[in-house]
């Protein structure tokens, strides 16, 4: 799945997209690419002289795979009714920091769908070596109109 499919799947853009392929999908399961650019935004204040990507990204990268996952899941039609929201983080563990220059390979799983809310587990690793784990839980969020 290329960027350009991503963008088609969920509403996120740049500079608030933080996925670059899709490198696996099923109906339960997505793995997903980022390249850390030392050019990235946030570098330049978090930190300037020892550039750590934000915690906070990390599990971002988690929610937009889930988000294309449920994309997938669901089907264009009922995307175009509603934006994939984060209703509940949990269980965040933090392994190892991300650097500029680290390429993350991202999954996000499906572990039960009750209703409209579904609940997943993201993974990050660098190399193998675990950086993230966090449990969440999504669901599509009726889009209103800006005036409402």
């Amino acid at each position: 799945m290329s960027r350009e499919e991503i963008l088609r799947a969920i509403p996120h853009r740049p500079p608030f997209l933080f996925l670059d392929e899709i490198v696996e999908i099923d109906s339960d399961r997505i793995l997903a690419r980022k390249q850390v650019s030392p050019e990235s935004d946030f570098f330049r204040g978090h930190y300037p002289h020892f550039p750590v990507m934000p915690g906070v990204l990390l599990c971002e990268c988690c929610f937009q795979a889930g988000a294309v996952l449920i994309a997938r899941r669901v089907g264009d039609k009922a995307m175009a009714s509603g934006v994939p929201v984060v209703t509940r983080i949990n269980d965040a563990k933090f392994r190892r920091m991300v650097r500029p220059g680290d390429v993350l390979s991202i999954e996000a799983r499906i572990d039960d769908v009750l209703d409209e809310a579904y609940y997943l587990t993201g993974r990050i690793n660098v190399e193998e070596a675990p950086v993230l784990r966090v449990g969440f839980a999504c669901m599509l969020a009726k889009e209103e109109s800006a005036g409402a």
